[in-house]
C-alpha cells in the first residue's frame, strides 16, 4: 500500500509499470463493486461480533471536494466497535454520496427516502443484519443524524443513541432544550478528556440530567404521514461545570431508545457516546494522516470510490492493530482472524521469528494467533525498535504494507514449491 503518511496514488499502489495496470484493471472493471468489497469485510466483522455489545458507529467523511465548494463525493462509513473494551471490530457498512451544487434548496420537495438523510437509517438496518448474533447493538452517530425517522423506525434489533442537534417538539406540548434546562441534577463524574482538536488534556466534572420524553412528530411530515405521531425515548444532558477559563464547557444532549433510569446509566450513555472517537481516528488514518484519499486524481467517481473502499478496509486493520497493541489485562486477546485470514498466520509467525532478538525486550510478549501477537510484527516491521515509546498509526500502516509486500513473495514461493511436486 502506499507509504504511511503519503498520498495514496494508482501507481504508488501498484508499485511497478505492471502492477499499476494491474490495480486500474481492477478499478474500472465493471464486475468488481463497491457493495460486494464491503460484504466481504463485513463477514468478518459479523464473526467478531457474535455475543458482545457491538457499538455501531456511522459518520461521513469528504472523499473528494469540488474546487468551488458545495459538491463534491462523500464517504458514509459505519464500524463495529466492542463496547466492552473499545476494540474495533470491522466494517459494518460502506455507501458513497454524490453530491452536486444548487441542490440544498430542493431536499424539502424530495422524499424522506429520496434524501441524502435517509442512510443513517439505511445504516442502522444494516448493522441489524449484519450484527445479528451480538448480544446487543447500540447504533451512535452525531446531530447530522438527528431525524425523527431514525428514531421512529428504527430497527427492533437495535437501541439509537444520537445527539440533539434539534430543539425538538414533544409530546406533551413542551421543547425539548428547555424541558432538560428544568430537570434537576441527577449526579455528577469527573471524566478524563484526552487532547483533541486544540484542546488540551484535562479533567473535567460532568452534571447529568435525565428524563423519559415522548418526540412529536414534525408537522412538515404531513397530515397522511405513516410515521408514528409520538416515539418514546430517554433524554441524557451532560454538562460540564466549572470548565477552566477560555475553554467552551462540554455540553452534550442524547437521545436514545434505551430505558436509563439512574444517574450511573447515565454516565455509562455519555461513556458510549463518547466511542465515538473511533470513528474520527478511522477517518483520520484515511485522509491526512494516513492514506491522504482527498490527493487522489482519478477523473470518474466510481474507480475512485472503489480505490477508496479498499483502502478503508485496509485504514481498519490499521485501527485494529494499534488498539490491539496494548491488551487489556484480564480480558481474552482479540483473537488473529479478526483482520487477518488463516493462511496469514505461518507467514506472521515465519516474519516474527526473523525480528526476533536475544533477549527480553525483543521477544514478542503476546500469544500466537493473537492481534496483539501480529500487531508487534507489524511495529517491528514499520520500523519501531521494541524500545521507545509505543508504535503509532503511521508505524503500523508502514509495517502492515511491508506485510502485504511480503505476503506476495509468500504466496509465489508456495506456489513454486506446490508446482515443483506436481
Amino acid at each position: 500500500m502506499a507509504r504511511a503518511g503519503c498520498k495514496a496514488s494508482v501507481s504508488g499502489l501498484g508499485g511497478d509499470r505492471a502492477g499499476e495496470m494491474r490495480l486500474r484493471r481492477f478499478l474500472e472493471n465493471a464486475a468488481v463493486e463497491v457493495n460486494e468489497m464491503v460484504a466481504q469485510a463485513a463477514i468478518r466483522t459479523a464473526q467478531a461480533s457474535a455475543g458482545r455489545h457491538v457499538l455501531a458507529i456511522q459518520d461521513t467523511t469528504a472523499a473528494r471536494s469540488d474546487p468551488a465548494g458545495g459538491g463534491g463525493l462523500y464517504l458514509h462509513a459505519m464500524i463495529a466497535v466492542d463496547a466492552a473494551d473499545g476494540a474495533l471490530l470491522g466494517l459494518i457498512e460502506a455507501r458513497y454520496l454524490v453530491r452536486e451544487q444548487g441542490r440544498r434548496g430542493q431536499r424539502k420537495a424530495r422524499a424522506y427516502e429520496d434524501k441524502e438523510s435517509a442512510r443513517w437509517q439505511a445504516a442502522a438496518q444494516a448493522a441489524d443484519l449484519i450484527c445479528g448474533g451480538a448480544e446487543r447493538v447500540t447504533v451512535i452517530a452525531d446531530r447530522e443524524s438527528d431525524i425523527y425517522e431514525a428514531f421512529a423506525e428504527a430497527p427492533a434489533g437495535v437501541e439509537m443513541l444520537v445527539r440533539a442537534a434539534q430543539d425538538r417538539a414533544l409530546g406533551d406540548g413542551g421543547k425539548l432544550f428547555s424541558t432538560l434546562d428544568a430537570l434537576a441534577e441527577a449526579g455528577r463524574q469527573v471524566v478524563k478528556l484526552p487532547a483533541r482538536g486544540g484542546r488540551k488534556a484535562r479533567e473535567a466534572t460532568l452534571a447529568v440530567r435525565l428524563a423519559p420524553v415522548e418526540l412529536a412528530r414534525p408537522a412538515n411530515r404531513g397530515a397522511g404521514c405513516a410515521l408514528a405521531a409520538r416515539v418514546a425515548v430517554t433524554v441524557v444532558d451532560a454538562r460540564e461545570v466549572d470548565a477552566p477559563q477560555g475553554e467552551p464547557p462540554l455540553h452534550w444532549r442524547l437521545i436514545t431508545t434505551a430505558p436509563v433510569q439512574t444517574a450511573q446509566e447515565a454516565f455509562a450513555v455519555v461513556d458510549l457516546y463518547r466511542r465515538r472517537w473511533a470513528i474520527e481516528q478511522l477517518f483520520r488514518a484515511l485522509k491526512t494522516e494516513g492514506f491522504h484519499i482527498e490527493a487522489l486524481r482519478q477523473a470518474h467517481d466510481l474507480p475512485r470510490q472503489k480505490l477508496v473502499t479498499l483502502l478503508l478496509i485496509a485504514a481498519v486493520i490499521v485501527q485494529q492493530l494499534v488498539h490491539a497493541r496494548d491488551p487489556v489485562p484480564g480480558q481474552v486477546p482479540r483473537p488473529i482472524l479478526d483482520a487477518f485470514d488463516p493462511g496469514d498466520i505461518p507467514l506472521i509467525e515465519a516474519c516474527c521469528a526473523e525480528l526476533e532478538g536475544k533477549t527480553q525486550r525483543q521477544k514478542n510478549p503476546h500469544p500466537p494467533k493473537t492481534m496483539a501477537y501480529a500487531a508487534w510484527v507489524c511495529a517491528r516491521l514499520g520500523g519501531w525498535t521494541g524500545y521507545y515509546g509505543k508504535p503509532g498509526p503511521i508505524v503500523m500502516l508502514r509495517g502492515w504494507r511491508s506485510l502485504q509486500d511480503r505476503k506476495c513473495g509468500w504466496t509465489l514461493a508456495n506456489l513454486q514449491a506446490a508446482l515443483r511436486h506436481v
